[in-house]
């Protein structure tokens, strides 16, 4: 289903460019409400709509998407008063802001209404005379009007076997994009048949938002608050997810990324790689001498947010087997607090779910801020910081290749295992890895039925992994292939052992 990812799509364009107008509103506004209010106007200025049947629903949809791109709710739609685009505004006009859950959203005006689940018969029908479709069909719910073949769909079971035969490949199956690339079942639909979404199910990861063709699901971002934080000229410290690398154009190096984010107003970048070292080495050592020696059964990551929180929801059983350890994120937001207690961090990577990790109340993350690599593009050009152009003035050597390895699937599992092959030689390592939920769920089932003992096994909500995340930039190939480059720049392959 994600076969749109890395395309260029006018969604992406319009998605861009309201985190640039949205961040351009907190760096030049000199009259907030009014500016935002004439925002819509500024996007959508023609007399024809380009996207939809008229320029009204099109303003309609960028106004709830400037409301969640400042941190703020959809407004209902059911009430007799809407509501003005600036109502909460004064919530939002700060320095600080947590994101308050759901953060996925469907925006009903701008939602298609798609068909859940059907197979249809397409004008490409021969009427052909074995007609296949009818025998194979085992609810007799394929009859021939007027030399064409018609799925009755009271009787269609969606088998898909109709499709499977047809000769001409007539038969299109016809399914909801958001609904199939949510692993966990989170989409429903209300009674006009718009798609939403369960918030007791959905763990956040966003791969339906950017699977949706018509842009109607979006996620809220923190930019607006990020700016204001900044400009409060309090310290603020930026730390990087790995998958950073070829984000933003394929001349821009790392030290070149370093170097534009400074010039942002970050005071000072670290890499997220290095609370990956450090929980590479405690995860080996977990390993080791609690799954190795027959103690406990298996033993689960914890980095992906999404993953933890549905192996939790859906397996509490499993709930001790997952990895104590501070994620990447916390564990190095814990280093930068400690080297500069004063400072805010913002965590800067390519998911949607770290958001909520970030204000969990359960664990204090120390994280303040967490924004994607989409959302940095919207305050690199609100700047007009042009990143080919910047030289490098900075040196980002922090990290070794298993931390940084942690961008891609298969990475974190490959890194707690190089790790056990340099501190721990000779012992046996069994290593699973899954990626996109349906599979992550299909490897828990596993192991709760007592198939996976003896193994570590790492859970990736994104197929491809963190570089396939909701909030990326790029082609996915693209990505895997630029993070491989610069793991292999590391100056070392593992971190070195019991070094805090």
């Amino acid at each position: 289903m994600s076969s749109m990812r890395g395309i260029d799509t006018p969604v992406k364009q319009t998605r861009r460019r309201v985190f640039k107008e949205v961040a351009n509103l907190a760096y030049h506004s000199q009259n907030l409400k009014d500016d935002m209010e004439a925002l819509p106007y500024k996007i959508v200025d023609y007399e024809e709509s380009v996207f939809w049947e008229n320029v009204y629903r099109d303003r309609a949809v960028i106004r709830e998407r400037i409301r969640l791109a400042m941190g703020m709710s959809l407004r209902p739609e059911n009430r007799d008063r809407p509501g003005h685009l600036t109502e909460g505004l004064e919530e939002s006009n700060i320095d600080e802001k947590y994101y308050e859950p759901p953060l996925m959203q469907v925006i009903p005006s701008a939602c298609n209404a798609c068909p859940e689940n059907r197979y249809e018969i397409t004008d490409s029908c021969m009427g052909c005379v074995a007609h296949p479709c009818q025998a194979v069909c085992p609810r007799g719910a394929i009859t021939m009007v007027k030399g064409k073949s018609v799925i009755d769909q009271e009787k269609c079971i969606k088998c898909g076997k109709c499709r499977d035969v047809c000769p001409y490949d007539a038969i299109c199956h016809k399914e909801r994009p958001c609904k199939a690339a949510c692993g966990i079942g989170a989409i429903k639909s209300d009674k006009v048949g718009r798609a939403v979404i369960d918030n007791n199910m959905c763990v956040s990861c966003g791969q339906c938002m950017v699977s949706c063709p018509f842009g109607a699901i979006a996620d809220k971002s923190q930019i607006f608050q990020l700016i204001r934080a900044m400009q409060s000229g309090r310290k603020v410290i930026a730390q990087v997810a790995p998958s950073f690398v070829g984000q933003f154009g394929p001349k821009v190096t790392p030290q070149m990324f370093k170097t534009a984010l400074k010039e942002l107003g970050f005071a000072d970048v670290y890499e997220t790689a290095i609370g990956a070292d450090m929980g590479c080495m405690a995860e080996a050592e977990h390993y080791v001498k609690e799954v190795a020696s027959g103690r406990q059964a298996f033993a689960l990551t914890s980095c992906c947010p999404s993953w933890a929180v549905m192996a939790k929801n859906l397996f509490p059983e499993t709930i001790d087997k997952i990895s104590n350890e501070l994620t990447p994120m916390v564990a190095t937001a814990r280093v930068i607090k400690k080297e500069h207690p004063e400072a805010l961090v913002v965590f800067i990577g390519p998911c949607a779910s770290k958001k909520l990790e970030a204000s969990r109340r359960t664990v204090r993350s120390d994280v303040d801020f967490v924004i994607t690599f989409e959302e940095l593009t919207g305050m690199f050009e609100a700047r007009g910081i042009l990143l080919e152009e910047i030289k490098a003035m900075d040196e980002m050597q922090d990290a070794t290749a298993a931390g940084r390895g942690y961008g891609v699937a298969g990475g974190v599992a490959s890194a707690i295992e190089d790790c056990i092959k340099a501190y721990y030689p000779g012992t046996e390592v069994h290593i699973a890895h899954a990626e996109s939920l349906a599979e992550c769920k299909k490897v828990l089932l596993l192991a709760k039925a007592g198939r996976m003992n003896g193994c570590l096994i790492e859970g990736m909500a994104c197929p491809g992994g963190c570089v396939a995340g909701a909030g990326t930039n790029i082609p996915i190939p693209q990505a895997a292939k630029a993070l491989a480059q610069f793991k292999d720049a590391a100056q070392e392959k593992v971190p070195k052992e019991h070094e805090e």
